[in-house]
C-alpha cells in the first residue's frame, strides 16, 4: 500500500487493548499495594521509635515484681541493686561495635530482693571473651546499675534462625528458660527471672570493657522513600498505559498503530 492510499488520520481516542489491559491492571494493583504496605510500615516504625525513646529515656523505676505482659515493659529503664555472678557468664554473638565483630557478655545479676536477672553487660572484642583478659571490668558488688528491660527469643525470620550452643554457653539469640536451667545446674537457686532480661545502659567501666548500651533506640526508617518509589512506578505505568492507547484513529476505524478496535 502506498503512502497516498492510507486512510487519513482522525482525532485521538483512548482505545485500550485486551492483553495490555490484562497485564497492566494487576501490575498497577501490586505497585499500589506495595506502596500502601510501606506507608503502613512507616507508621509502625514511627510508633516503635517513639515507644523506645519514651520508655528508655524516662526515669529508672524499680524492677517489677512480676511480668504478666513482658512486651508491655520492654525498653523500660530500671534501676537494679545487687551483685554480678561473673563466674556464670554467657556469651551472645556475633555482635558488632563500630564495624568490629565481637560478642556480648551476659551475666547473672543477683538482686537485693533475692531474684537473679540476666544482664547483657555489653560488647567485647572476640579476643576478650576470656574474663581474665578484662579483669578490671569484672565489677564486684554490691552495685547499683541502670538497664533497659528486653524480651528474649529469635527476632528474625524462622528459616534463618541459627542454633544456639548452650553446652558452650554461647547463644546467637537469648533463650532465658534454657539459660536459667543451666544456672540452676550450676548451683544458683531460684528465683531466676525468665520473662525478661536487661541491657545495661552505657556507663564507664574500668578497662573500658564491656561496652554497654547495646539496645538500638534510633531505628533506620526508609519506608517513606520506599512508598514513594512504588507509587512512582504505579504512576509511570499508568501514564505509559494511557499514552500507548491514546491513539489517532484512521477514518477506516483502525488504530493508527494497527492495534485493531481495542476492548
Amino acid at each position: 500500500m502506498t503512502e497516498t492510499s492510507r486512510a487519513p488520520l482522525g482525532r485521538r481516542r483512548f482505545r485500550p487493548t485486551f492483553w495490555a489491559t490484562v497485564c497492566a491492571i494487576p501490575a498497577l494493583a501490586i505497585l499500589i499495594a506495595l506502596g500502601t504496605w510501606q506507608v503502613q510500615r512507616l507508621h509502625w516504625k514511627e510508633g516503635e521509635i517513639a515507644k523506645r525513646v519514651e520508655r528508655s529515656q524516662g526515669p529508672a523505676i524499680p524492677l517489677p515484681a512480676s511480668f504478666p505482659d513482658p512486651a508491655a515493659v520492654e525498653f523500660t529503664r530500671v534501676g537494679l541493686s545487687g551483685s554480678f555472678l561473673h563466674e556464670q557468664e554467657f556469651y551472645l554473638g556475633a555482635r558488632t561495635e563500630n564495624g568490629r565483630v565481637g560478642l556480648n557478655v551476659v551475666t547473672p545479676f543477683r538482686l537485693d530482693d533475692g531474684r537473679t536477672l540476666l544482664v547483657n553487660r555489653g560488647w567485647v572484642p572476640q579476643e576478650y571473651r576470656d574474663p581474665a583478659t578484662r579483669g578490671e571490668g569484672q565489677l564486684a558488688g554490691p552495685l547499683a546499675i541502670e538497664a533497659l528491660l528486653r524480651t528474649d527469643g529469635w527476632k528474625g525470620v524462622e528459616f534463618a534462625k541459627p542454633p544456639n550452643k548452650p553446652e558452650e554457653r554461647f547463644y546467637f539469640w537469648l533463650d532465658l528458660p534454657v539459660m536459667a536451667a543451666d544456672l540452676e545446674t550450676g548451683g544458683i537457686g531460684q528465683p531466676i527471672v525468665t520473662a525478661v532480661y536487661a541491657d545495661a545502659v552505657a556507663a564507664e567501666v574500668p578497662g573500658g570493657l564491656p561496652i554497654g548500651g547495646q539496645t538500638r533506640i534510633a531505628l533506620k526508617n526508609d519506608h517513606l522513600e520506599y512508598a514513594l518509589t512504588w507509587y512512582s512506578f504505579a504512576v509511570i505505568l499508568a501514564v505509559i498505559y494511557f499514552l500507548f492507547h491514546y491513539r489517532p484513529e484512521r477514518e477506516d476505524g483502525q488504530d493508527a498503530a494497527g492495534g485493531g478496535k481495542g476492548v
